[in-house]
């Protein structure tokens, strides 16, 4: 495992970014870990359906990241397709990532005067795939490794010649071979000229045909390059507007996002760098900015300890993003912001050999956490909110998965998804929506007025069953995910009493 992957992954688990969490949770209301008291009341909901917050710009959304279980003709691959296909969601985010070089590189080895290594016969079956299962709908796609030959290194780098054999230590090297950017942006200049204009003339002027005229609506830049090969804010808006130039001469059409930050809490140089024009080169567009954030518990924790820390955490990840929201508007308003990367890494992912599954209930607090995040999200007015990932499993982030990897079916986190997706929209009004109680801080509600109508979204923080009033209850209709869904699709559940029970970390919209 090499130092990149080993510092991705201490950058979910360890001490310094829980410390850092922690410091920025510092101020907010403390939440005890007691259990229900016999007796307790309900909670006091009170929506003023006649004042505007914020009229939505968000849509939620999700990413796949290519893996062995994704490749054409994989059980688990045709059903996570249909699913995405029956989600139809828009910008889903693509990323033929770093472990596995032949799945997403399609240039292995430097070109010479004979002969260039241009090979897409592997990548093409699972990309075809994710473009069916997407089609009506833009998407977001970022081959995010760069062919190490593009980098200077003490050594060629090495791969599997087995390409579902994982690898840790492909992405090396810190500086381009050709400074100007140049042989950079002609890699994905030739790669995106597959894809959109039916094939591309090589290093040595040979043709390669591939047919296809797909159109791409959105190209993401790299990824997590806080991280992959170190790169500096200026090193990335250098190779930013290489790869811009590139693809544009392919596909001018094209709209791009940048940086896709691993740890934007840490590291507001970044966009404060990226988003002044004034460090770019003339004309190249800021579209989007990107950034990610998992929720990460102590090893020691159990599910009784993350119903607050995967929460507190959040609320220290919401701060980061006011506080990146004020430097967007400070120096690139018209430029949207994807935060393509929400879930939960379980310290039984860190290494190889942890294969821990977390427990049931484990899949409904991760959707909680999604569906308060898509509240805060939204009443920031943040453009696109995307849950991660479409298929994890064990050695491969696991606790990230929206599919269950042993029934082919998607679980919880996908059904809070799918039920947010169906229910609300940019243009939806968010009007004031409040939470009164010694208690309040156990549930998150944001009501919508929605073209169908109005609609309340309520997520279960906690592993206890709670109550919450209704206003004209007996109009009401309900769809839940909770632990009783399990890997199915949200269920119907009616208000009784003048009251909505959300069972432990469930997700409810009710709708008049």
């Amino acid at each position: 495992m090499d130092e990149l992957v080993v510092t991705r992954i201490r950058s979910r688990s360890s001490w310094e970014v829980r410390h850092f969490n922690r410091l920025l949770a510092l101020g907010l209301a403390c939440v005890a870990a007691a259990g229900t008291l016999p007796g307790q009341p309900s909670l006091k909901l009170t929506v003023q359906w006649d004042k505007t917050t914020v009229v939505s710009k968000s849509t939620p959304t999700l990413q796949v990241v290519v893996n062995p279980p994704l490749r054409h003709g994989e059980p688990l691959s045709a059903a996570s397709y249909q699913a995405v296909k029956e989600l139809g969601a828009d910008y889903v985010r693509y990323v033929p990532w770093l472990p596995y070089p032949k799945l997403g590189v399609a240039e292995l080895e430097p070109p010479t005067g004979q002969k260039t290594s241009w090979d897409f016969s592997l990548i093409d079956p699972m990309t075809k795939d994710f473009l069916a299962a997407t089609e009506g709908h833009p998407t977001v796609m970022n081959f995010s490794t760069i062919p190490t030959w593009l980098f200077k290194t003490d050594k060629p780098a090495t791969y599997p010649a087995d390409p579902i054999q994982v690898t840790w230590d492909y992405t090396q090297g810190t500086e381009l071979r050709d400074p100007t950017g140049k042989e950079l942006g002609d890699y994905y200049n030739r790669l995106v000229s597959w894809y959109v204009n039916g094939g591309f003339s090589d290093e040595n002027g040979v043709r390669h045909e591939s047919g296809y005229h797909y159109k791409l609506p959105v190209w993401e830049v790299l990824n997590e390059v806080d991280f992959e090969h170190k790169m500096t804010p200026e090193q990335y808006a250098q190779r930013y507007d290489a790869i811009v130039e590139g693809i544009h001469r392919a596909s001018p059409d094209t709209k791009f996002m940048g940086m896709a930050l691993a740890m934007p809490s840490l590291t507001p140089q970044y966009f404060e760098y990226f988003l002044n024009h004034k460090n770019h080169r003339p004309g190249i567009p800021l579209d989007f900015i990107s950034y990610h954030f998992y929720a990460s518990p102590d090893a020691q924790q159990t599910i009784d300890n993350w119903q607050y820390t995967f929460f507190d955490q959040a609320d220290g990840f919401l701060n980061s993003v006011r506080f990146i929201e004020e430097i967007r508007k400070s120096l690139s308003p018209e430029t949207k912001t994807d935060t393509d990367e929400l879930g939960v890494i379980l310290p039984t992912d860190n290494k190889a050999g942890d294969n821990v599954p977390p427990p049931p209930a484990y899949w409904n607090l991760a959707g909680s956490l999604y569906a308060y995040l898509y509240i805060e999200l939204s009443q920031l007015q943040i453009d696109i909110i995307g849950e991660s990932q479409l298929v994890g499993y064990p050695t491969q982030f696991p606790s990230v998965s929206m599919m269950n990897w042993e029934n082919n079916k998607p679980n919880a986190r996908f059904w809070v998804l799918k039920l947010i997706k169906d229910s609300f929209h940019p243009g939806d009004t968010l009007v004031e929506t409040k939470l009164e109680d010694a208690h309040s801080e156990d549930l998150a509600a944001q009501a919508f007025i929605t073209q169908s109508g109005r609609k309340l979204l309520l997520a279960n923080k906690r592993n206890r069953a709670i109550e919450v009033p209704l206003q004209d209850a007996e109009k009401a209709t309900a769809l839940t995910v909770n632990v009783a869904t399990g890997d199915g699709a949200a269920r119907s559940v009616k208000p009784e009493g003048g009251k909505i029970k959300l069972e432990p970390f469930a997700v409810t919209v009710v709708s008049w």
